[in-house]
């Protein structure tokens, strides 16, 4: 087992609507580029293979528990060429929290993986 270490927490801030399996496996590469970079990834998209999209309850939970992640986050890394409203309403919540957020372009990402 690995030396305890307290990593920076980085939220994972990219889109999920949409291509919902295509959004899913590029968080997965996002998380991977977070974990390359040193930090911890914090994946809120996870809550989408739990709940069921076509119910409004269980995706406005599933929105929520996302948001309550970024309470434990030292920034928010906003991934891609696009910026979603879901991105936008998280990227809105970081500045009421003061949590610096950082936009990672794909040229960005494709250069250092």
């Amino acid at each position: 087992m690995g030396t305890m270490t307290n990593m920076r927490k980085i939220y994972v801030c990219a889109p999920l609507e949409g291509d919902m399996a295509a959004n899913l496996e590029k968080a997965k590469l996002y998380a991977r580029y977070v974990l390359l970079c040193g930090a911890a990834p914090v994946v809120p998209h996870f809550y989408a293979l739990v709940v069921d999209e076509e119910r409004p309850d269980e995706r406005q939970k599933a929105i929520d528990a996302g948001l309550s992640l970024l309470w434990l986050c030292d920034e928010t890394w906003a991934f891609g060429e696009e910026i979603t409203p879901g991105m936008r309403e998280e990227i809105r919540f970081c500045k009421s929290l003061n949590i610096p957020v950082r936009y990672v372009k794909n040229a960005r990402l494709e250069e250092n993986m």
